[in-house]
Order: structure tokens, then sequence, then C-alpha cells
């Protein structure tokens, strides 16, 4: 089996799906057409300069000198000399606005023409274009506005120029909000600045120049809490989201350059999918895909056979085995660490069923599976988990051990985030929106939101000035110490605390005093047996169905004692 080549593209048929997806969210909120002309772009050279001076008034008064006395009217004789009746048109007929960040080797040729270049000349011409374009006489492209717009000044002077008071309230909705970083934020005020059209438009034009789009998702939240956006428009993650991925897509995430063995892979996840999640499928194209065949063609260019020689099988293992990290010692030097891979297992019997399931399936369809029948280089040995288990069984007495001690302080902890957390939200829903309140030892403002969520709970702290959500801290408060104190009482594991719920309440009646005693039943997750926890252990009934070594324990949590073999 030979054939290399490059990595195939992603299903045809996949990529139609997401494209018709995203043609049809465009059509439901399509972009505002783009003029070709308005009136500010059709004013005489006098005009604009009285316009330039009005919508620079917020910026620093040397620069506007300067943009005025040489930059801008050097720029003016520049578009006046390009074809067309308004300044826009004598901006697309020069081609500046097609080739993006090269657009200043236009005017530097044309003062080279002229005889007047100099390199101090042509920056005051070129950096007065933003503001020809904060006072709204010229509307370059997005994919401009990406490259050469020169980010920080560009938004500088659509923000002094255009809607100061609007930009004003996006930066504080962006501190404000306590996810959205400094860099994001500034990624927000920037985009806002050029959009144009639409934001799903200027977030495309980002990717295509930029191959990325970050805080993309921060700047459609901050739009709708300004109230830009209309009823009905989902989030951007429902916009873009494109669902699960094919078995191609998956497979073509890691550059395989064997053709061949990339259809292999290929055909049989998709022959294992059926009796598989999409968890289980993904995470077995990475290990065939990537930790598999991809480190093999990266260790051992042209390999396009499974049958591994020895030596290649034992360097593959050997490799699968451990990884290099960095550990950064007291004096602050990083220095290369070898740990033991803890995934390597996994892998190892994913690439030996991948070997197994060819061998069986080529007995009935030959002509398929049958060429890529090979010997099996990982042995039954190489699977022992014996040692693996003793090692994860120390690893977690050894975190049990060094957290032990601290249980009683992150109980107390938990409990008293959960009360002032409940008391912070009792008062802020007691006061008016901007009104100050205090709780819990702390003062905060109830914050002023009227596009928001009415559901939520917004308060700033007048120190710091940032926001909290309350409602959100105290459900976070709640669930932490209610997970903490069903994982401290009851001792369950963390698979079976997640299959908990109210019908796992039952009740019990005692034989001999009638007493009705509640019971927590916890679904296995490791043995067939069901177990029941009760509270009522001074119960000499209870007491006698206590596994062995149990005490009682107390707290606000009421599961306290084990009763095993319940069915």
């Amino acid at each position: 089996m030979t054939g290399a080549v490059t990595v195939a593209p992603a299903a045809a048929g996949r990529a139609e799906q997401v494209a018709a997806r995203q043609r049809d969210w465009r059509s439901r909120f399509p972009a505002r057409p783009v003029a070709e002309t308005w009136p500010a772009t059709g004013q005489d050279r006098a005009r604009v300069l009285a316009l330039v001076a009005t919508a620079s008034a917020g910026l620093p008064e040397s620069r506007i000198h300067a943009n005025h006395r040489r930059g801008l009217p050097v720029l003016l004789d520049w578009l006046e000399e390009q074809p067309g009746r308004t300044w826009q048109q004598r901006w697309l007929a020069s081609g500046a606005d097609a080739v993006g960040e090269q657009w200043a080797a236009g005017p530097a040729r044309w003062l080279r023409a002229c005889g007047i270049y100099s390199a101090s000349r042509l920056e005051l011409m070129t950096s007065s274009l933003l503001v020809l374009v904060g006072a709204n006489i010229i509307r370059p492209s997005l994919a401009w506005l990406f490259t050469g717009g020169k980010k920080r000044k560009l938004a500088r002077n659509m923000i002094c120029s255009r809607d100061q008071g609007g930009f004003a309230r996006l930066r504080q909705l962006c501190r404000d909000d306590p996810a959205i970083t400094p860099a994001a934020q500034a990624k927000v005020l920037f985009r806002c600045a050029v959009i144009i059209g639409d934001v799903l438009e200027a977030l495309d034009a980002e990717r295509v120049v930029r191959a990325r789009r970050d805080s993309g998702a921060a700047t459609f939240r901050v739009l709708r809490e300004m109230g830009v956006f209309g009823p009905g428009v989902p989030t951007l993650r429902e916009i873009l989201d494109t669902g699960q991925r094919t078995v191609e897509e998956l497979v073509d995430r890691y550059p395989i350059a064997c053709r061949p063995v990339r259809d292999l892979i290929i055909d049989y996840l998709k022959e294992r999918q059926p009796a598989i999640d999409y968890v289980t499928l993904r995470n077995r194209s990475s290990q065939l895909a990537r930790s598999f065949w991809a480190d093999l063609e990266h260790h051992h260019p042209g390999i396009d056979s499974l049958r591994l020689p020895r030596d290649v099988a034992a360097a593959w293992k050997q490799r699968l085995q451990t990884k290099t990290t960095t550990a950064t010692t007291g004096t602050g030097e990083t220095t290369p660490v070898t740990a033991e891979r803890l995934s390597c297992l996994d892998t190892l019997a994913s690439v030996r069923a991948f070997y197994l399931d060819l061998a069986e399936w080529a007995l009935d369809d030959p002509a398929r599976w049958g060429p890529w029948v090979a010997p099996c280089p990982i042995r039954p040995e190489d699977l022992q988990r014996r040692k693996f288990t003793r090692r994860r069984k120390a690893r977690m007495d050894a975190r049990t051990r060094d957290r032990l001690p601290v249980l009683p302080v992150l109980a107390r902890t938990a409990a008293q985030w959960r009360d002032d957390a409940q008391a912070l939200l009792a008062a802020a829903r007691q006061a008016k929106p901007g009104q100050e309140f205090t709780a819990a030892g702390q003062t905060l403002i109830r914050s002023i939101r009227p596009h928001g969520d009415p559901r939520n709970v917004w308060a700033r702290e007048p120190a710091a000035g940032t926001q909290r959500l309350l409602n959100r801290d105290e459900e976070h408060a709640f669930w932490a110490w209610a997970i903490i104190e069903v994982l401290r009482l009851s001792g369950i594991r963390a698979e079976e605390l997640l299959e908990l719920s109210h019908h796992r309440l039952v009740q019990y009646r005692l034989p001999d005093t009638g007493e009705l005693v509640p019971l927590l039943q916890i679904a296995p997750s490791k043995t067939d047996a069901e177990r029941c926890w009760s509270s009522a252990l001074s119960s000499p009934t209870c007491s006698a169905r206590s596994s062995a070594g149990s005490a009682a324990a107390t707290g606000p949590f009421p599961w306290s004692a084990a009763v095993t073999g319940t069915n």
C-alpha cells in the first residue's frame, strides 16, 4: 500500500451544509447595503476641511494642527488627481483600498513623481486618511480597515469623531463585565469602530484577513447589552456552531501524508461509528490519526504500511509512554522534565483493537480489509494495568493525605460563602437600581442595566469598580456547598454524585418503632450493589445495618451512615 499525498480537504457535503446554515442566518439578519455615495463624500475641498475640523475636535491639538497644516492638504491633492466625482470614488479608483496594508505605496509614488517625497511627509499624509474616515468622507472596505487601518489610531479617530457618548457607554459595559479582559475590550472597541454594515460581515472579513476573530462573542454580548440588536437575535455561538464533525473532518485535523492509510482510518471509524458515541469517536480519531500514524510519519517519513518493523514499533511505544514538560525551579528557571503519559494504555488499546478488528473483518470481506492485515505491534502484556493501577492508587492516596487536614476549613468556607451570597442577593433585590446597599460586610451599588436580562441582578463594587452578577454568584456558592457536603458526609464517588436527583430520596419505616427514616439511594458507578445513606444512626436498627467502621457525622446535610446491600 503506497502513495503519499497531501491531506484531503473536508467533505464537500459537510462544507455545503455549513455554508447553507451561514447563508440562512445572514438572510434572516441581512447586512445594510453598502452606499455608493452620501452627502459628506460629495463635498468640495473647502467643505471637507471644515467637516474634518468638526469631526476632529476631540483629538489632541498638536496632531490636528499637523494634519491640517501638512498632511491633509497633500492627501486631498493626491485624491483629486484620481478619477471620480466623489472622494469615495477617487479613493476606490486609486487602488489603495484593494491592496490593504500596502496602500501607502501609491501615495509614495505620487510624492516622488511630484519631487516632494520625504518619510515624514508620507507619514503625515497617510495618517490623515484616518481623519477622513472618522469624518465619514471616505468609507474603506472592511478588509482594508482590518489591515491598513492602523488599529489604535483608527479606533481613536472613530470614537472621538462619531459617537463619543456611545463608545463611552460601550467601554463602561466592557469594564462592568468581568468576563471581558482588557485585551478583549480593546478588540471589542476596535471592531465596533470599523463596523460599517454588519457585525457578521465584520467578523467574516476579520477571519479572512487575520485568520482569527478573537472576542467575537464578547462583541455580540456588549452590543446586545447596549440595545443595538433587536429582539430575536441569537448568540454568536448559535450562529457559528456547525454541530458535530464528520469522520473525515475529525481525521483531517492531523497531517497524514499517506492517503491510503488516511482513507483506511476513515473507513474503520465509520464502521465503528454506529456502536460508539461522538466523544468516543473523537477520541479514537485522535488516537489513531495523531498519536499513532501521524507520529510514525513524523519520525519515519515515507512509511506507508501497517506492518511495522520491530524497532519502529518499539520506538513508537517508548515515545507514547513518556512526555516532556517544563518545570520551574525555585530560582525561576525552567528545566525539561520527562513524565509518564497517563493516556498511554488507552492509546495502545485503541491501536491494538484497530489491528485485531481489521484481521477479523478480513475474514468476511477480504477484498476490502485483507490487504491491510498485519501483525499487531502491541502484545497483550503491553496492556497490563496492574502497575498502572498501583501508581494511580498511590497518586490518589497522596492527594488525600495532603488535602484531608484542610477539609474542615473548606467546609466552613463553603458554608460562609453560601450564606454571604444569599444575604447579598436578598439585599440587592430589595434595593433600587443605582441605590447602595450593605450585606455580609460588603457595600455594593445596584447596577442600572435597562437592556439586560431582568432576571439578572448586577451590582458594582464602589472601590474596585468591577461588576458582579449576584444571582450567578449565589447559585455557584450554593451548589459548591451542596457538592462539598454530599461528598464529605456520604463518601460517594463523583460519578455517583452526578446521578443524584430528587427521585433518589426514598423512605424507610422501622418495623419495631414505626419511625420514618429518610434514605438517599445511590446508583453504583463501580459495583453492582446499590447503597442507601441515612441520618438515623442513633436508631438501634439503623446502627445494626450500618457498615462496619462507619461513624455518625454532624453537619447540615443529613446523609451520614452507609446501608449496604439494599436493592
